[in-house]
């Protein structure tokens, strides 16, 4: 062993074969703890430092007194903040929904020149892409708001009537045929284009009995179409009879309804139109009744209001509101009512003042049901007409817009595009609406410029007109004249006479 020992010193290491390492377990415990105090006397220190900055920071920026609030407690007041702003911009939101005149879109307008005479007619079809106007000159004009630019010119113009005036022009649910009701007897239906599709028969005026003729007698007064079934549509007329058509049946009425006033004679009706599920029928007489059929029962009505207005005067308007409970009625009496049709003895409220000269005078709720509207008639120079909205639970009159300095005859809101037509005296057509409320219609041709005309080129030649070319030109005539006399005359002399 010795020998090994003295070997292992001369070569230079310790000894041969592997040695096992010992280790102090204690020494390696001391040295861990001491190394964790440090890291966390290390930690605590940065970590107060940062407290003291943010604490100085805090109190130089709110200059308070006292020790500074928790970090969580800020953060609370601050989402407590968000949340107070988000139930205001909420509550700001629910006081736009329940107001509705909010929702008029009346911010642009746009004007279309129908002519110089009253238009009296107003038609928008279902997709809102075609709008048809009407009136007193005869002419039925067609304006497509896609095809148009800025211009705002009609693509087609017609007289289907010859020389009667419009009164109602109306889409079908389809919106591909229009009813065409003027003056005359007959009413006419036309395709989109104003082609013509269909001529209601006229009836033989020498038969008493209204419901034995095979079509009116008289002028018709109003018309529309049903709001369910795509080929009925109704006519009313002087010869005291509501009339219901079948497009593919034009050689005899499919239904006649006859209003009866109170002693049981014969009054005309003034206006017609269906219910929104087309189950009624109501006309306005002119005795100031309301009258409502069934549509299947022709013979008794189902309810009759016997002083809706006064008699005497035209009912220019019926309409039924989205929820199908209540009908608007207005007046030639210068009156704008509601009724409850479950109700029908009173009316639930009354607006008067509404001055009406024209036999058509429209009167419209909103799409939402919550405001109704109608236009209001001035004579020449005395004012402008307007357009009154009312709110339909009060009653009371929300707003106004005056449209031009002549009567506002028709209105039409139409829910798909959130615009209002009106159709005035003067011979003009206007569109409101709203940039963000409104919906393509007005807003598709007038971001459209107008298209410039094309001008025909033609080549010109000029002429240098001098003295001279004056001298050469009356010498030449001159030789001419001498010439002539210079010819012999044909006349034998008067000496050899």
């Amino acid at each position: 062993m010795s020998g090994d020992g003295d070997m292992a010193s001369v070569m230079g290491f310790s000894g041969f074969g592997k040695k096992a390492r010992t280790f102090d377990l204690d020494a390696i415990f001391e040295q861990t703890r001491r190394t964790a105090i440090e890291r966390s006397q290390h930690v605590l220190g940065s970590e107060s430092s940062s407290d003291s900055d943010s604490d100085s920071a805090s109190d130089s920026d709110s200059e308070l007194i006292g020790p500074p609030l928790p970090p969580q407690f800020t953060a609370k007041d601050d989402d407590d903040d968000n949340d107070d702003e988000d139930e205001e911009e909420e509550a700001q939101d629910e006081d736009d929904d329940d107001n509705p005149v909010k929702k008029i879109p009346d911010t642009h307008e746009i004007t279309l020149q129908h002519g110089t005479k009253t238009v009296s007619a107003l038609g928008l079809d279902p997709s809102g892409a075609r709008l048809v106007t009407g009136g007193y000159d005869y002419d039925v004009r067609f304006w497509d708001f896609a095809g148009m630019d800025q211009a705002l010119q009609a693509f087609r113009s017609l007289q289907p009537c010859e020389c009667h005036q419009i009164k109602s022009l109306q889409y079908s649910m389809t919106g591909d045929v229009i009813l065409v009701v003027s003056g005359n007897a007959q009413a006419k239906v036309l395709d989109r284009d104003g082609f013509n599709v269909m001529e209601c028969i006229k009836g033989d005026q020498y038969i008493v009995d209204m419901a034995n003729t095979k079509g009116h007698t008289a002028m018709l007064n109003s018309g529309c179409w049903h709001p369910k079934i795509k080929e009925e549509f109704m006519t009313c007329s002087n010869d005291g009879t509501v009339r219901t058509w079948d497009l593919n049946s034009e050689k005899k009425h499919k239904s006649v309804f006859k209003p009866r006033s109170f002693q049981g004679k014969k009054v005309i009706p003034t206006c017609c139109t269906y219910s929104r599920d087309g189950k009624l029928i109501a006309a306005g007489c002119q005795d100031g009744t309301i009258q409502i059929w069934d549509r299947n029962l022709s013979v008794h009505t189902k309810f009759h209001c016997r002083q809706a207005h006064i008699p005497g005067s035209d009912t220019s308007c019926l309409s039924f509101s989205y929820d199908g409970m209540t009908l608007a009625s207005r007046g030639g009496d210068d009156t704008l009512k509601m009724w409850d049709i479950r109700n029908f003895r009173k009316p639930v409220n009354v607006a008067t003042g509404l001055t009406n000269y024209f036999a058509m005078t429209d009167c419209c709720f909103s799409p939402d049901d919550k405001l109704l509207v109608t236009g209001t008639s001035v004579k020449k120079d005395e004012g402008n007409g307007k357009l009154v909205f009312f709110d339909r639970a009060s009653f009371q009159r929300g707003y106004e817009i005056e449209v031009t300095n002549a009567s506002v005859i028709r209105c039409l809101w139409h829910p798909k595009l959130n615009q209002i037509m009106v159709g005035t005296g003067n011979g003009l057509a206007k569109v409101y609406y709203d940039p963000v409320k409104s919906h393509r219609g007005a807003k598709l041709c007038v971001v459209k410029s107008q298209r410039k005309e094309k001008q025909a080129e033609t080549l010109t030649q000029d002429y240098i007109i001098t003295r001279k070319f004056f001298y050469v030109l009356y010498s030449s005539t001159q030789t001419h004249s001498q010439s002539a006399l210079a010819v012999p005359s044909k006349k034998p002399p008067l000496d050899i006479l």
